[in-house]
């Protein structure tokens, strides 16, 4: 006899209430394409539950075999090492327990027309003007992997072909370049009369909402151009659609990540130095913390402390970005 099955939705996070809210609706949602099976989800930092929180939940309710998959857009540390790490302690003190990790949402057609669809959402009843006067600048969350970053730019060309745009650009909210300020000045420059922000996010939080800002910051300089700002991806069931499939690709056998081109793996240009690096979380110490609570528990009963003046992330635990001082990275982002 097969051992009891549930589903573990592993997020990032986020000290924003309502992004934390729209991804519990997502795994709320998901369980009804798996009326047999519980599901359940938790998070990496900044929220409640922590994964942790929600693999007891499972095993409480008699779940020996766990199918675990990222509710994230690409695999960066998050997906390739923090969350992996969390699941191989989990499982490792728990004899009897299987937990199968799936891949990322990724590189797939209903992902991009599911960014299609929030495009044509934007678009509609905007003022008239054509596609081949319109600028698409996708924005992705970025990271110090290359290889998630490059994906990003590729769900931009799939989107300026299948629409016709006349131009498109990608840039990014944080940790890597071009960031999204300088980005829309450069647009800016090329001439056309539109220009469309798509954040290629699955949920709200104060990444967006800078994305948003920069918009409205740089539309104010440029009132001759019309600028749109379209809707992240959110639940859209094409988005749910990927996830399930995500799912069943674990018990399929065709659970199959982006190896070759993973800066852990292989030597990529520029980040050679993190060729064989341990897989370990970077996470424990915001394990937890989030809008609720300055001082939270993990799900074993150890307790954090909020570091002082609110700084949660010490990102000097990662390894470090080689293009950290890129004249259009990070330290141009304006923080208010």
């Amino acid at each position: 006899m097969a051992d009891p099955i549930g589903v573990m939705v592993c997020g990032h996070g986020s000290r924003d209430p309502d992004a934390i809210k729209e991804f519990a609706a997502l795994a709320e949602k998901l369980q009804k394409s798996f009326p047999g099976w519980p599901v359940e989800h938790g998070y990496l930092e900044f929220a409640r539950p922590v994964i942790g929180a929600g693999l007891d939940r499972l095993v409480e309710k008699g779940v020996r075999h766990i199918l675990a998959v990222p509710g994230m857009l690409f695999a960066a540390g998050h997906a390739k090492n923090d969350i992996p790490s969390v699941l191989n302690t989990y499982q490792s003190a728990r004899p009897g327990l299987t937990i199968e990790y799936g891949r990322e949402l990724g590189l797939d057609p209903r992902m991009i027309r599911a960014a299609g669809g929030r495009i044509e959402e934007a678009l509609a009843g905007a003022e008239e003007v054509t596609l081949h006067d319109t600028l698409l600048l996708v924005v992705g969350r970025g990271a110090s992997d290359p290889d998630a970053n490059a994906n990003v730019t590729k769900v931009t060309r799939m989107l300026w072909e299948g629409f016709g745009f006349g131009w498109a650009e990608t840039a990014y909210s944080g940790v890597t370049f071009p960031l999204v300020e300088p980005a829309l000045m450069k647009a800016a420059q090329l001439g056309f009369r539109r220009i469309l922000v798509l954040p290629y996010f699955l949920f709200t939080g104060i990444l967006v909402e800078r994305i948003y800002a920069a918009t409205d910051s740089v539309a104010a300089r440029h009132p001759e151009i019309d600028f749109i700002k379209a809707p992240y991806l959110n639940a859209h069931p094409l988005v749910l659609d990927t996830l399930v499939e995500r799912v069943h690709e674990i018990l399929d056998g065709q659970n199959l990540m982006n190896c070759q081109m993973c800066k852990y793996r292989e030597q990529i240009l520029g980040f050679e130095a993190e060729l064989g690096l341990p897989q370990e979380s970077h996470h424990h110490h915001v394990e937890g913390i989030g809008v609720a609570a300055a001082t939270p528990s993990f799900s074993h009963g150890e307790k954090v402390e909020a570091e002082p003046h609110g700084h949660l992330h010490d990102h000097g635990r990662h390894h470090p970005y080689p293009h950290a001082n890129h004249p259009l990275g990070p330290r141009s982002l304006k923080r208010s």
